[in-house]
């Protein structure tokens, strides 16, 4: 009987401990989602200041021919760099030059400087055809200096980033790399490049780039300060965890036996952040007791098992609850990915129908950069709305923006208020933009007296009747050529309107009627059912 007590109260204990353990476990699993999510994204916030500020110096170099050090010193000045900023050396310029014009940057650098400036590597060491120097750097540090003249082109990590920016056209770090600001340091870090290109044209002209050396460590910590990390190591690995890869680890060990990885973009570049736990093996310190007073407390440590199974249950409804948040980003992943395929068709049906009215390149590009303009417009009042109705009068305000100031012609504009789904105003916009293309070329917009009326009303069948006549302009000739802006109106917006459109080419001028469905507003599956969950 004593054997078998000792063994009964022993089995007891040997369970209390197991689920001690299995919760202490679940609440730390729980407690690293948390900590990983909350890390990328603040990781993916930092990149965001950092990349709103390099589209501000990007569009410096981009609006002026050219920028003196005392311009760019004022500038970065001006941007009153805060603790958002952390973890950045500074904010720099580096222009995309050929070999021919090695010598005339190392002149004006020297003409800066007290010192002479080579580019670096030298051409003889390395020839090339394609070089991007460092030309400016802010703050103007001693740090700092170092990096000028260094043509970062040369390097196979920071040129995969620039040619990546290029293409993009947005922000885009590069793969970890040494700083040149560290001499003979080997601490990692990366940059960020935001591509400066020259005056529109049918030919993309390359200028330079704006870009942001940052020292991973430093970037790491920045972000670590948002969060609430506890005990919890956190590393940052460039892609997969790999000792190659690692960018920065604050009080991490080399080998945690448990972890937690969660990916983060930043600045267009996929990383890794990666959360460890310091606890090994060893029992925790309520398994101790446990094991050591089981014998007399067994009746206490089944009551402990309850509250801890209690406390796992609840953790695992927070579990549940980052499945769910999980979830919905996927939904909203995929509904945008559809809304993207939609405008990707009606682009893909202007480019067609432009290509083939268009007698030269030009022409196709400036037809074509109207028209994706309108698109353009129209997805910023969708924007504005979260993609919910738009009202007629504002569509018309959007396109007719460029001509309200004019005052060689009238504009006019009336109507009650009238609110369109997403597509049906997207396809209303592209009209009125021909519209009034046309109407500035050759119609009431292109002659002073001119005059143009978009009215519009609501019919019995739930159709909104959109007028546009003009008057006072020149004469419309009887006997013309098809034009690209009336096969988009009559088949394409026609089409997509799933009305026909009634276009007059009047004598007195053009007159074009549309019919718009006005469709009943249904909530977002999404938001409805957040909403219901919040009430509940």
């Amino acid at each position: 009987m004593p054997v078998g007590i000792f063994l009964a109260v022993l089995a007891v204990t040997a369970l209390s401990v197991f689920a001690i353990e299995r919760g202490e476990r679940q609440r730390e699993a729980a407690a690293m989602s948390r900590a990983s999510i909350a890390m990328a994204s603040a990781l993916e916030r930092r990149a965001s200041i950092n990349a709103s500020y390099l589209r501000s110096g990007a569009a410096l170099f981009s609006t002026q021919p050219t920028v003196e050090p005392a311009l760019f010193r004022r500038f970065v000045s001006e941007l009153r760099l805060d603790s958002d900023y952390r973890g950045a050396e500074g904010i720099g310029w580096a222009p995309a030059i050929g070999a021919a014009e090695v010598p005339a940057l190392e002149q004006r650098l020297s003409n800066y400087r007290i010192d002479s400036i080579a580019i670096r590597p030298s051409l003889e060491e390395m020839p090339r055809d394609k070089l991007v120097p460092v030309a400016l750097l802010q703050p103007d540090t001693a740090r700092n200096r170092r990096a000028i003249g260094y043509d970062m082109y040369s390097d196979p990590v920071r040129r995969a980033a620039m040619d990546e920016a290029e293409r993009a056209v947005r922000p885009t770090a590069s793969g970890r790399v040494v700083l040149v600001q560290e001499s003979n340091g080997t601490s990692a870090g990366f940059l960020i490049y935001m591509p400066v290109f020259g005056s529109a044209g049918p030919e993309r002209r390359l200028r330079g780039f704006v870009y942001s050396p940052f020292n991973s460590q430093d970037f790491l910590s920045s972000a670590a300060d948002l969060v609430d990390l506890g005990d919890f190591a956190v590393s940052l690995y460039d892609g997969a965890p790999g000792d190659e890869t690692l960018m920065g680890r604050i009080d991490g060990v080399e080998d945690p036996r448990r972890h937690i990885s969660q990916p983060v973009s930043v600045a267009n570049r996929n990383m890794t952040v990666e959360i460890a736990s310091p606890r090994g093996n060893a029992l925790s310190s309520l398994s101790m007791i446990t094991l050591i007073f089981g014998l007399a407390v067994a009746s206490l440590l089944m009551l402990v098992s309850r509250l801890l199974t209690q406390q796992a249950i609840e953790d695992q409804r927070s579990l549940d609850w980052f499945a769910e948040q999980n979830s919905i980003r996927n939904s909203l992943t995929r509904e945008l990915n559809h809304r993207v395929k939609n405008t990707l068709a009606n682009v893909l049906s202007i480019v067609a129908l432009t290509r083939r009215r268009a007698d030269n390149v030009e022409d196709f590009a400036d037809g074509l950069d109207g028209r994706i303009r309108a698109l353009s417009a129209t997805h910023d009042l969708l924007t504005q709305s979260e993609w919910g109705t738009t009202p007629i009068a504002s569509v018309v305000a959007a396109e007719l923006a460029p001509y309200i100031r004019q005052e060689d012609y009238e504009l006019e504009t009336s109507g009650p208020p009238v609110e369109l789904a997403p597509n049906d105003a997207l396809s209303l916009g592209l009209a009125l933009h021909e519209l009034a293309t046309n109407a500035s070329k050759f119609g009431a917009l292109s002659a002073p007296g001119g005059s143009v009326s978009v009215t519009w009303d609501q019919t019995a069948d739930r159709l909104a009747r959109v007028r546009w006549i003009e008057s006072g302009g020149p004469p419309v000739p009887q006997r013309r050529e098809r034009g690209f802006g009336t096969d988009l109106i009559e088949k394409i917006v026609a089409h997509e309107l799933r009305h026909p459109v009634e276009l007059e080419f009047a004598p007195e001028g053009v007159r074009c009627t549309l019919m718009v469905p006005i469709r009943e507003p249904v909530d977002f599956a999404i938001r409805a059912r957040y909403g219901a969950m919040r009430s509940n």
